[in-house]
């Protein structure tokens, strides 16, 4: 698996989580403000409901909407899934994908590694419309009233209309790789000048910015008036967006990058590191309340649902955890077929994760 040298973050911020129906997983991190954090009532034990084979490995997290599961590979193809039984009701070739799908209306978004982002049908994944840009994308995109947020390798954030027609766009100083949280009307970019800049989400016009003291590595989890980003530079950082000011910063003990997003729950904030570590971090201070040592490093972001925590790593053995989110203790241990590569998905009963062979598994009740 490569990353980028340079990583780029965008979001967009709002004062209060926005709540999914609990059959919903539409976006990247769940929600708009991309919090990681589910509704959906899942079974003590997890055990594997269906496995679906790509042809190559999945990085993004799948998209779960109206009983249909949208996952992107690297084999470049996008799979709508059913979600009851894993059977493939269409799959479109597009390009080779790392980004996680982005579902609104009868709408799925997604970019490719060519730099290409397609707007598909859900019933059929025919393609309605494409943009053009000038890197890769490896961002899953949002919404912003009628429009889409985009980021790219080209040094860009794009906001795009309904018809896929640029509305504005923001140059930066170095890729886009994060995805956007969107609500409300303010916009957040970091880059590799290690500032989050704060823009008008309507024009793209900046009103301020925050020293995050290293390059942006993740996309960001948004509670309250807090933003949660991991960053390149072994930190994972509070940023008060609404003072423009940073809260707090916990650095990782043996000095490694947090390329998993953080999950943004009450009381917790949970981040997964390349120190084969997974935090749960006090949101009032940054102080670490407990630490799960894992197989491998963890790259795919983690998801919280009521007092757990599901992640993967890429360990050899594949290993996908269940800790208690209070304490971090494990709970539950399963061996997929390969590392867990992929970041989590949640269904109304279940969680869905893809590996590095291309394996995208539904994990509920036996």
């Amino acid at each position: 698996m490569t990353r980028p040298a340079a990583v780029l973050l965008v979001l967009v911020g709002l004062t209060a989580p926005a709540r999914q129906a609990a059959a919903d997983w539409p976006l990247f991190r769940g929600d708009p403000l991309m919090s990681g954090v589910g509704q959906a009532k899942l079974p003590d034990q997890l055990a594997e409901r269906w496995a679906f084979k790509t042809g190559d490995a999945v990085e993004g997290a799948p998209a779960v909407a109206g009983g249909v599961v949208y996952v992107g590979s690297a084999d470049k193809h996008l799979y709508a899934l059913d979600l009851a039984s894993g059977q493939q009701k269409w799959r479109a070739k597009l390009g080779p994908m790392k980004g996680s799908p982005a579902v609104r209306g009868d709408r799925v978004y997604v970019g490719d590694l060519d730099g290409k982002f397609y707007c598909l049908t859900t019933a059929d994944g025919k393609v309605a419309w494409t943009f053009e840009c000038g890197g890769e994308i490896t961002s899953g995109a949002n919404f912003h009233g009628p429009n889409v947020l985009i980021g790219s390798h080209d040094s860009t954030l794009y906001c795009l209309g309904p018809d896929g027609k640029k509305v504005w766009e923001v140059k930066t100083d170095g890729p886009v790789n994060g995805s956007p949280a969107v609500a409300g009307d303010t916009t957040f970019v970091a880059g590799c000048d290690n500032v989050l800049h704060i823009l008008d989400a309507k024009t793209g016009r900046e009103l301020g910015a925050v020293d995050l003291g290293g390059q942006a590595a993740a996309t960001a989890a948004v509670r309250g008036d807090v933003a949660y980003v991991g960053t390149m530079a072994s930190q994972v950082v509070a940023v008060d967006w609404k003072k423009k000011a940073k809260a707090w910063a916990f650095d990782s003990p043996r000095g490694a990058p947090f390329y998993a997003s953080a999950a943004a729950a009450d009381g917790v904030v949970v981040a997964g590191g390349r120190d084969q570590k997974v935090y749960g971090l006090d949101p009032a201070n940054g102080k670490a309340k407990w630490n799960f040592a894992a197989d491998g490093n963890i790259d795919g972001s983690p998801a919280v649902v009521g007092d757990r925590v599901y992640v993967g790593s890429l360990g050899r053995e594949g290993s996908f955890y269940v800790l208690d989110l209070k304490t971090g203790k494990k709970l539950q241990e399963l061996n997929l077929d390969s590392p867990v590569c992929g970041s989590v998905a949640v269904g109304p009963d279940c969680v869905l994760v893809g590996t590095d062979k291309g394996t995208v598994y539904c994990l509920g009740a036996k």
